[in-house]
């Protein structure tokens, strides 16, 4: 099974706010595999570039991506992208553009995605979810 980790949990996992993701991801069975999408790479490497400074973030976040496969966003991606959105215009459920390619790419590779976010939880159009952040810790 591919499990595709969004931007916020990846993030959660970076600043150490959740003990039930980390829980998740060590009882993975042999074969299962984690991904982000290069959509989340570049969220997270904007998120570092606006801390001036962020040496220690930085360094955790390029640990972090070594020990994930990062997905090129393709073609396939872009055509589920534009069905997925157009579908849930019409259910009129919204997620922000960035969470929909992130869905959309999700889709397009047979991935579970992995995220907290009730909005892209809520999308139509053969989305799998699950939610490994039950804990989240605040800022």
């Amino acid at each position: 099974m591919l499990y595709m980790l969004d931007t916020n949990t990846v993030s959660y996992l970076i600043h150490k706010r959740s003990q039930s993701l980390v829980d998740q991801m060590d009882a993975l069975p042999p074969g299962d595999r984690l991904c982000i999408s290069a959509i989340t790479e570049a969220e997270l490497r904007y998120g570092v570039a606006i801390r001036k400074g962020a040496v220690r973030l930085a360094r955790a976040l390029e640990l972090t991506l070594s020990f994930l496969q990062i997905l090129p966003w393709t073609s396939d991606a872009a055509k589920t992208y534009a069905s997925l959105r157009a579908l849930n215009r019409r259910y009129g459920l919204a997620a922000g553009d960035i969470d929909l390619l992130i869905s959309a790419h999700a889709i397009a590779e047979d991935a579970t995605l992995v995220t907290s976010d009730g909005a892209i939880r809520k999308l139509k159009g053969g989305l799998a979810t699950v939610n490994w952040a039950n804990d989240i810790t605040p800022n």
